[in-house]
């Protein structure tokens, strides 16, 4: 662990509840910060609270230094934002090759504003799930983009802010893998029943893998990653952890 305080980009998803795990293994001072943007599936506004409680109460993560967390009101971007993620219009493919799930600027936004509350909070790293492996196409979660992000925090806050991002080379089924290795079964268990990850917003159905509508684009990745890593015999994934 680091002398270095962090500050998760937090939804009450999967994929930053590993990276939340992650941090807290490897920082020393830990908080978190989630956006309500008008997104169409805002039942995770709930689920992170629930996934912040059960990460305290859980046996097989270490979350003393788990400081404080933000909610941030970012409405106008679901103002300014005709998507699947901020409407109920169909999910369908853009004559740009991106999903109409696509929010623009969202990563961009979100950072911008993670790195003002790591300002207050006198850190230095942020810390998000985006990942170019098992995704959707969007263009704010590649690695390029966040580079550029980087720096551009850096020389606009006089900061050298460092943009982590623990899950940007694993398949989902990695993301499970490396939840055992952060946490054991508890930690897998406490992603499968409080994290949500479903576009629609559905938590009517319980599956293996967790609760969705389980046909939208991230019920299905969620789904997928969990059978193969099931079929692989339920391995830790150590790489990375450090």
């Amino acid at each position: 662990m680091t002398q270095s305080a962090a500050v998760v980009l937090f939804s009450g998803g999967q994929d930053s509840t590993v990276c939340l795990a992650w941090a807290l293994k490897n920082f020393n001072q830990v908080s978190t910060v989630g956006f309500d943007y008008g997104q169409r599936h805002r039942i995770e506004l709930e689920c992170r609270q629930h996934v912040l409680s059960a990460m305290r109460d859980c046996n097989t993560v270490e979350t003393g230094h788990l400081g404080d967390d933000a909610l941030l009101d970012l409405s106008v971007l679901g103002q300014i934002s005709e998507t699947s993620l901020t409407s109920e219009a169909e999910i369908t493919m853009s004559e740009q090759g991106l999903p109409s799930t696509f929010v623009p600027g969202r990563n961009l936004i979100f950072l911008t504003l993670a790195s003002a509350v790591a300002w207050r909070r006198n850190a230095d790293i942020l810390v998000g799930g985006m990942c170019e492996t098992d995704y959707s196409g969007y263009p704010d979660c590649r690695r390029t983009t966040l580079d550029a992000q980087q720096q551009a925090l850096a020389l606009g806050m006089e900061r050298d802010f460092r943009v982590d991002t623990p899950l940007m080379y694993k398949t989902k089924a990695d993301t499970f893998a490396m939840a055992k290795a952060l946490g054991g079964n508890d930690l897998v268990e406490l992603i499968v029943e409080h994290t949500h990850t479903c576009y629609l917003g559905d938590r009517s159905a319980r599956h293996d893998w967790g609760y969705g509508c389980g046909t939208c684009p991230a019920c299905e990745l969620r789904a997928n990653g969990w059978d193969v890593w099931q079929a692989a015999g339920c391995p830790e994934d150590t790489t990375g952890l450090a």
